[in-house]
Parts: structure tokens; C-alpha cells; sequence
């Protein structure tokens, strides 16, 4: 049985070999991130869980195909979890959804450790930056919440995204010069 601070490499290949541990010690490391990705991209709990769920028993049954190729494992699941994203906004079915709450106006956990003025201003803060944040053109709007939101690093994010690192760090850099023009101008 694996070690839970085992390599995620040691860990694919013990899976590959047919080791259940292995892979339930993945699910461990990785579904935070995968379900913080989908949460965020959807905004419905319940269909995060779903789509977390599915994302890695698509990852179970490819696990024997998978290939080091020099990038954190997380990066490939996420890729599958975007997958999945995409396809359920493209349903029809999610066009006949109506959402009830409006996502960006989540605190993450450690704002609520604040006292009641600061989480108002986080709160604040937070409604204004993902408001001007869905100002920005797809590509960066998907770079910012990759590096920022989700932690990626700028490999695993040229990775998601088809691109090479030095793209994404000029992306991203023109993504946060734009951000930031857009905040003075709506904080004024």
C-alpha cells in the first residue's frame, strides 16, 4: 500500500498495476481541486460533486493509457474536468437551468474567520473583481482563474490552455494590466 506522501507518478503506476489504494490516495490529493475548478466554473454544489465524480472515474478508466509527460498529475485532471465543464454548458439542458444564487457573492472559508465589517469588504471586493474579471476576453478570464483561483502553475495552466509558458505569462500579465485598468476606473 502506497504512503499518502508517495509521488503522484509512483502513485499512476501503482493504479496501472492495479493497486485500488493508489488511486483512492489520487482522489484524496486531487478532488479538492477538481471540485473547487468545477464549483467555481458552475456555481451549483450539487453539480461540482457530479462532474468531480465523473472526472475521475473517466481518470479510473484511462488511468491505463496515461503517460508522464513532464506535468503535475492535477493538470491532467483538471483538463478533464474543463472537458466535462464545457460539455455540460453546451447542453441544452443547462440553457433551461435558471441559478438561484448568484456564485461570485461566495466568501471563500478563510474570509470567514473575519470580523463582520472585513467580510463585508471582502465580500465587496470580491462582487467588483469577478464582475470586471468577466469583462476580460475568454482566454484571459480563463488564465486569471487558473493561476489565481485554482493555483495552477504557469506550466500546468499552458498546458489546459494549448499554449506555451511564455503565452501564458505574457497572457497573463495583459490580463492583470487590464483587471487593474478596469477596477480604478469602476472604483472611482
Amino acid at each position: 500500500m502506497p504512503k499518502p506522501e508517495t509521488d503522484a507518478w509512483e502513485l499512476v503506476r501503482a493504479a496501472q498495476a492495479g493497486d485500488p489504494q493508489a488511486f483512492a490516495l489520487i482522489y484524496r490529493r486531487y478532488a479538492g481541486l477538481v471540485h473547487r475548478y468545477t464549483l467555481h466554473r458552475l456555481g451549483d454544489h450539487g453539480l461540482a460533486e457530479d462532474l468531480t465524480s465523473e472526472t475521475f472515474l473517466r481518470a479510473l478508466r484511462r488511468i491505463g493509457t496515461l503517460r508522464y509527460q513532464g506535468r503535475d498529475l492535477g493538470a491532467w485532471l483538471v483538463t478533464i474536468a474543463r472537458n466535462l465543464v464545457f460539455d455540460h454548458l453546451k447542453s441544452s439542458r443547462h440553457r433551461l437551468e435558471v441559478p438561484t444564487e448568484d456564485p461570485n457573492s461566495r466568501l471563500p472559508a478563510h474570509h470567514l474567520a473575519l470580523d463582520p465589517e472585513q467580510q463585508v469588504l471582502a465580500r465587496m471586493t470580491l462582487v467588483e473583481v469577478t464582475g470586471q474579471l468577466g469583462r476580460l476576453v475568454a482566454d484571459q478570464q480563463e488564465c486569471l482563474r487558473l493561476r489565481f483561483l485554482y493555483g495552477l502553475s504557469v506550466a500546468e495552466t499552458a498546458h489546459l490552455l494549448g499554449r506555451n509558458e511564455a503565452a501564458v505569462r505574457a497572457l497573463q500579465q495583459r490580463a492583470v494590466r487590464r483587471l487593474a485598468g478596469l477596477l480604478r476606473t469602476s472604483l472611482r
